[in-house]
């Protein structure tokens, strides 16, 4: 049984909610880790018959688990000491049973547990996987894909650990501590006293241990991210690397990434090094004793041999579970830090929020306009109190020097951002108002980088209409004047373009989202910069096939070249985030400002 996408991230959405009325007086880290522990919750909460089931098998394997060596005692007291063969046979017996049953049992609880904890993680990885994609890009011009990459692999990794080899054994273990220790009392107080005197030591050990490894296996957590991170991103900008000769400086710095890390991990060897030792010693020190003084017990005949054989064992046993505590807080500090990071990433509020009460309209026809518009990347103004309105149909071009705010008015049109002040509206309705499908389903973007995905070219074309047939495919390819180089190619349609389009050159790649654009047929596209890949004479062959794209819809080209502005019924100027010209090509270039002079400039770089 899994959890769709929409009731864990409902779930968790209520859990963050209540916890903010909670916590508002404590500690940012406390709130974390409670609120890292109630995503755990969430996460359980729709396996509550998978817990029932493991909790009643590791009740039995515990119980028989206990039971051994009681019943290793007996047969000792009853058969061997009693001379009895009938009594050890069927004693023999029952302690066959017993470990038959502790086996199938476990290896039950092994399967049951390590089924939910597969089905656990899939939730969860669903949930942060919609989380980053639902996030805006203010988060994600932040939030570096190497980290992405680190929430994805190893802290998920970190959470497969602890649910499918650890979480079970700590909670047998505690189990079995807590029983073993009543077992010993009940068997004998005076053997329970004397191995109990090391106790303290023992507590003390464990405190030691947990003040200091808590902090060691956060910071092996942040260094594995580090090293994930700048692994991505220098392997992402492998040729930048290659061109400006980074080969050794990135590998230096790889190797001190790599050295913090070995470094991380190295202190938390030493701290499990030191208290897995310390518990076996105290464990052999306090057996010691026992066995010394229980065997002057046995001489006096104020015990028996199997009551004595059994203590011992119990106590071994005792012993055993807490090295394995030791061993399994490891992981379970390295599943805490990773958990609090997944929790810290799904309780991210987007700063483009869905609306609460969508407006959808029947018929989208394109009008933008902006209203007082302001906004702003951080402190410093991008955009200062700009309106503008621009009817249905109309292609309109921005122009202006770098920086000036032209793709910034263009990410505010397609909502990857909200202005901080001001509305823009879609046909009269403000963007916050509609829901996400109608926004996205009304207006498309084709950007510089002109991204291709894995696959062939056929299915990039369709990326944004997945269920369009080849004819539809061939004829958007067609119109947008790609046919022909795609018919060209090895397979047609067909052909793969490898990762990131790396079979196709750029412009080929750019004809191929122009395509995609078209089949979309979107009521509002925007170009930033979409030709800037494309030769001049390639350019030329396109201007055609732009005309057929942005007939009967509204478009926004941002452009340098001023080849491409010509196709539009309207330039608009940007200056210092505002729109300092408004008019036709024509008008704006017999004003003589400063359309006229990015004009002149443009004819006489030609030359």
């Amino acid at each position: 049984m899994t959890i769709t996408n929409d009731s864990a991230n409902d779930s968790w959405r209520g859990v963050v909610d209540d916890e903010k009325k909670e916590d508002s007086g404590h500690g940012a880290s406390a709130i974390l880790r409670k609120r890292s522990r109630r995503l755990l919750g969430v996460l359980l909460r729709p396996h509550k018959k998978e817990l029932v089931i493991t909790t009643l098998l590791m009740a039995v394997n515990l119980t028989t688990w206990l039971v051994q060596p009681h019943l290793i005692g007996v047969v000792i007291d009853r058969g061997v000491e009693g001379s009895d063969f009938g009594v050890l046979v069927r004693l023999t017996l029952i302690v066959v049973a017993i470990f038959i049953a502790n086996n199938l049992t476990w290896g039950a609880f092994l399967w049951v547990s390590g089924k939910m904890g597969a089905d656990v993680l899939i939730d969860l990885r669903k949930m942060v996987f919609r989380k980053f994609q639902s996030l805006s890009l203010a988060f994600h011009d932040k939030y570096t894909s190497g980290r992405v990459v680190a929430r994805l692999t190893s802290d998920i990794d970190a959470l497969n650990e602890l649910l499918q080899t650890g979480l079970h054994e700590v909670v047998v273990n505690m189990l079995a501590v807590l029983g073993i220790v009543v077992i010993l009392f009940f068997k004998d107080a005076r053997l329970a006293g004397v191995s109990l005197l090391v106790f303290p030591l023992v507590l003390a050990l464990t405190y030691w241990f947990r003040h200091h490894s808590e902090r060691t296996y956060r910071a092996v957590r942040d260094a594995v991210a580090l090293v994930i991170v700048f692994y991505n991103e220098s392997l992402g900008g492998v040729r930048a690397g290659q061109a400006f000769r980074r080969e050794a400086r990135n590998k230096d710095i790889f190797e001190g990434l790599t050295d913090r890390y070995r470094e991380a991990n190295l202190r938390s060897s030493i701290l499990a090094a030191r208290f897995g030792p310390g518990i076996r010693f105290l464990g052999r020190l306090s057996m010691s004793v026992v066995l010394l003084y229980g065997a002057n017990l046995v001489i006096d005949d104020k015990m028996t041999i199997g009551v004595l054989f059994s203590f011992v064992l119990y106590l071994n046993r005792f012993f055993g579970p807490l090295q394995d505590l030791s061993q399994f807080y490891n992981v379970f500090q390295a599943a805490s830090a990773a958990l609090e990071k997944l929790a810290g990433v799904l309780d991210e509020a987007t700063s483009v929020p869905e609306a609460e009460n969508p407006v959808v309209p029947q018929n989208i026809l394109g009008e933008i306009a902006f209203d007082g518009v302001g906004f702003s990347y951080g402190e410093k103004p991008v955009i200062l109190e700009t309106s503008v309105h621009v009817p249905s149909g109309q292609t309109v071009a921005l122009v202006g020097e770098t920086g000036a705010g032209k793709s910034t008015l263009a990410k505010l049109i397609a909502r990857f951002y909200d202005p901080v002040q001001g509305t823009i509206s879609l046909d009269g309705i403000d963007l916050r108002h509609l829901p996400e499908w109608k926004l996205r389903e009304a207006i498309a973007v084709v950007t510089q980088e002109s991204f291709l995905f894995g696959g062939t070219v056929g299915e990039n074309i369709s990326f944004g209409k997945p269920d369009a047939t080849r004819e539809q495919v061939e004829a958007a390819a067609t119109a947008i004047g790609a046919h022909e180089f795609i018919s060209n190619l090895t397979d047609g349609y067909d052909t793969d373009v490898k990762k990131r389009g790396g079979r196709l050159s750029a412009g080929q790649r750019q004809l191929i989202a122009f395509a995609r654009a078209f089949l979309a047929d979107p009521r509002v596209l925007i170009l930033d910069e979409a030709t800037s890949s494309l030769d001049i004479p390639t350019e030329r062959l396109v201007q055609h096939a732009l005309r057929t794209l942005l007939s009967d819809r509204t478009a926004f080209i941002i452009a340098h070249r001023l080849s491409t502005v010509e196709i539009a019924d309207r330039v608009l100027v940007v200056d210092g985030g505002r729109i300092v010209e408004d008019g036709s090509p024509n008008e704006l270039i017999s004003r003589g400002g400063r359309y006229a002079d990015l004009h002149t400039q443009w004819i006489e770089s030609l030359i």
